[in-house]
């Protein structure tokens, strides 16, 4: 297949038909976005042009119109099968989504037209990842929001997602090392819009199971190995 980014890791076949499922669009995407509008605060930006940097098979077209109504939903991704499939989404659901085939390095818009760019689960499968956040600060205009949810390297260095997913392992990054990238960039943000879910499905070896259990206590935050960070972080007005 023909992919639109020139460093583009192949996801397997059970990963790809994961991303179709309700499993990941009512627990990890929609979650996602809740938590992301948490820690945007009131009001939610609304309208303007919102960019799906990676946005696979279409499945938060949906959640990211009734949370932000953008006028303009543009969905980016490598990969043209998943961009068919996001394209029949659109159509079920009855958006206007503009589809692009393309690259997170490279992205075919203008310098800042963009109002949010909606980063979800994404980071992790780019090689190029300082020219793909470069490129999202440039298509943002000043004053536009990054909404950033990411999994860490201590979970995709599990033996379950080495497994049954596939990654450019070089690039995985910590928590911390994420928002060093942030703010390296020049994104601004505090700790009111940091979180470090730790949600049941990321949880390494057992998916939590022996927490629910009651047979291990969960680490306390500080104490734990992150494997989620969600940051909504802002292109500064001045920029």
């Amino acid at each position: 297949m023909n992919y639109a980014s020139p460093t583009y890791v192949e996801e397997t076949r059970i990963g790809f038909r994961f991303l179709a499922t309700h499993t990941w669009q009512h627990h990890v995407l929609r979650v996602a976005i809740e938590d992301l509008k948490r820690l945007i605060g009131e009001p939610l930006p609304q309208g303007g042009t919102l960019l799906d940097a990676g946005c696979g098979q279409g499945k938060s077209f949906r959640l990211l119109r009734e949370a932000f109504r953008p006028q303009r939903l543009v969905g980016l991704d490598a990969d043209p099968h998943s961009l068919a499939l996001a394209r029949a989404e659109a159509g079920r659901e009855g958006i206007a989504a503009e589809l692009v085939a393309g690259d997170c390095a490279r992205i075919e818009l203008p310098d800042a037209g963009v109002d949010i760019v909606f980063c979800h689960q994404t980071f992790h499968h780019l090689v190029e990842q300082e020219r793909a956040l470069a490129e999202f600060w440039r298509v943002l205009r000043p004053g536009g929001w990054l909404l950033f949810a990411e999994s860490t390297r201590a979970y995709i260095d599990t033996w379950v997602i080495r497994w049954f997913f596939r990654h450019p392992m070089h690039v995985q990054k910590s928590a911390d090392e994420y928002l060093a990238m942030l703010r390296a960039q020049g994104f601004a943000f505090g700790d009111a819009n940091v979180s470090l879910p730790y949600l049941w499905w990321s949880r390494a070896s057992d998916f939590g199971l022996l927490e629910r259990w009651g047979i291990r206590k969960p680490p306390p935050p500080g104490r734990r190995e992150e494997t989620l960070v969600n940051v909504a972080a802002r292109k500064p007005e001045a920029a």
